[in-house]
C-alpha cells in the first residue's frame, strides 16, 4: 500500500516577496467596482430626471408616469453602466502603457 505523503523537506517553498518585483505588478482596475458604481450613480441618476420630468409642467399629461420613470430610470442606469465599463477598459489600457 503506497501513501502519497507531502516531503517533509521544505527546502523547495520560496517566499513570494523573493520572486515578485513590487515594480512590476500591473495595478488592473476592478471592473465588478466600476460596474456597480456606474449602476448605482445610474440609479440616482435616472429617479432624479424621471421624478423632475414627471412633476414638470409637460409632464401632467401622462396617462402612466410609473412607466414613465421605471422606462426612463432603467434606460439611463444602463447608459451609466456601460460608461463605467468604458472608464475601466481605459484604465486597464493605461496600466498597460508604459510597459
Amino acid at each position: 500500500m503506497s501513501e502519497t505523503q507531502a516531503p517533509s523537506d521544505s527546502s523547495d517553498d520560496v517566499e513570494v516577496r523573493d520572486v515578485i518585483d513590487p515594480a512590476t505588478v500591473r495595478r488592473a482596475p476592478r471592473y465588478k467596482a466600476f460596474f456597480w458604481t456606474g449602476a448605482l450613480v445610474g440609479i440616482v441618476l435616472g429617479l432624479a430626471l424621471s421624478l423632475y420630468l414627471v412633476n414638470s409642467p409637460s409632464g401632467a399629461a401622462m396617462m402612466k408616469p410609473g412607466v414613465y420613470i421605471t422606462v426612463l430610470t432603467a434606460f439611463v442606469t444602463m447608459v451609466t453602466t456601460l460608461l463605467a465599463g468604458l472608464f475601466a477598459v481605459i484604465a486597464d489600457r493605461r496600466s498597460l502603457r508604459g510597459r
